[in-house]
C-alpha cells in the first residue's frame, strides 16, 4: 500500500471533531417516522440507526477525503544492487577430452556438466560460451538467457571443428565477445586438457589481448596427464579402450592466468572440477543495480464509490424512517 498524494490526509485530523459535534447535535432532534411500516422495527435498533444518521454524510466525506490522497495497492518500483560478472566459458571439445579418466565418464562430459552447473548459480551474470578444437567458434554470445546458455553447453560435442588444440585462438574468440562489454567485471573461464598444436595465435599473445581489454582469465587444465584411458573405434575389433600418453602444459596455463589477474586450477576428478567452479563463483563479484518496475492499482474509485453508496442509503433513510419535522 502507498499513498500517491498523502497531504490530502492532513485534513482528516480537522474534519472528525466537527463531524462528532454535529452528529451528536442532530441525534438530539426528534424524528418522526413518516413510513408507517417501519415502525415495528426493534426500538434499540431504530435508536441505534437513526443516532447514526448525522455520521453518515461525514463518513462519506471521510471516505472522499481518503480517495484523494490516492492509495494504491500493488509493488513499487524498487533499485537494488545485485552483483554479476560478463563471463565466456571457453570449452575445449578436441579428441583428446574423450579420454574417460573420469572413469565412467569422459573429460568433455564431466565439463558441460559442471559448466552448466556454474551457470544456473550466476542468475545475475551475462554469459557466453566459445568452442575450440583445431579453431574456435562462439557457440553462444553474452546472455541472460540460461536456460539457452545451458542448453548450447549441452549441444557442444567431438566433430564441431577438426582436430587439435588451439588455446589461443579459443581465448582470442572468448575476449572478442567480451570486448564491447560495459561492465566492470570480465572474465574468461578457459577449460582445456592438452597443448596449444594449431591456430594463428599463441596462447601468451592471446592472454596479452585478454589483459590489454582488461579481461581476467581463469585457467583450468582438466585431467591427470600422462598414459590415461581413450576409447578407440576399431573398424575391425569394434569400440575398446586404450592407453594413450597425453602430455599437457600446465605453464602456458598458469602463465596466462598470473598475466590476466586470474588463478590457473587443475582439476583431476569431477568433484574438483566443481570446486574450481564455486572458487570462481566466489571469487568473481561485482556491482550492478537492478531496477524492478512494478505496477499499482488506484483504489481512490472504489472508495468514492462507497462514499457515493453512504450517501444514497443517507438520502433514502432521512426521507423514510428518519425524517424530521421542523
Amino acid at each position: 500500500m502507498r499513498w500517491d498524494q498523502p497531504w490530502w490526509l492532513l485534513v482528516l485530523p480537522l474534519l472528525l471533531p466537527l463531524a462528532l459535534w454535529l452528529a451528536r447535535r442532530d441525534a438530539a432532534r426528534p424524528p418522526a417516522v413518516l413510513w408507517a411500516g417501519l415502525m415495528d422495527l426493534g426500538g434499540r435498533w431504530r435508536a441505534a440507526l437513526l443516532g447514526s444518521l448525522g455520521l453518515w454524510p461525514w463518513a462519506a466525506l471521510l471516505l472522499a477525503m481518503v480517495a484523494l490522497g490516492r492509495p494504491q495497492q500493488g509493488v513499487s518500483q524498487s533499485e537494488t544492487e545485485t552483483r554479476g560478472v560478463d563471463i565466456v566459458l571457453a570449452l575445449d571439445i578436441s579428441p583428446s577430452m574423450a579420454a574417460e579418466d573420469f572413469r565412467p565418464l569422459n573429460r568433455l562430459h564431466v565439463a558441460r556438466e559442471t559448466a552448466r552447473e556454474f551457470v544456473r548459480q550466476r542468475r545475475h551474470d551475462r554469459v557466453g560460451v566459445v568452442a575450440f578444437a583445431a579453431t574456435a567458434f562462439t557457440q553462444c554470445p553474452l546472455t541472460l538467457d540460461h536456460d539457452a546458455v545451458q542448453e548450447l553447453i549441452q549441444g557442444l560435442d567431438f566433430g564441431l571443428a577438426e582436430d587439435g588444440t588451439a588455446i589461443g585462438m579459443g581465448l582470442a574468440t572468448a575476449v572478442a565477445g567480451l570486448k564491447e562489454s560495459k561492465t566492470p567485471s570480465r572474465v574468461v573461464v578457459l577449460l582445456t586438457d592438452g597443448q596449444n598444436n594449431r591456430g594463428q595465435i599463441d596462447p601468451l599473445t592471446a592472454a596479452d589481448i585478454a589483459k590489454a581489454f582488461g579481461v581476467k582469465v581463469y585457467t583450468v587444465l582438466v585431467g591427470r596427464g600422462g598414459v590415461v584411458p581413450v576409447p578407440v573405434d576399431d573398424p575391425i575389433r569394434g569400440r575398446r579402450i586404450e592407453m594413450v600418453r597425453m602430455d599437457v602444459d600446465e605453464a602456458t596455463l598458469a602463465a596466462i592466468a598470473e598475466h590476466t589477474g586470474g588463478r590457473f586450477f587443475r582439476a583431476q576428478d569431477p568433484e574438483a572440477l566443481a570446486g574450481i567452479y564455486s572458487a570462481i563463483d566466489r571469487l568473481e563479484r561485482a556491482p550492478i543495480k537492478s531496477i524492478e518496475f512494478r505496477e499499482y492499482r488506484d483504489l481512490g474509485p472504489w472508495l468514492l464509490g462507497v462514499a457515493a453508496l453512504i450517501l444514497l442509503a443517507h438520502a433514502f433513510l432521512t426521507t423514510t424512517l428518519g425524517f424530521r419535522v421542523p
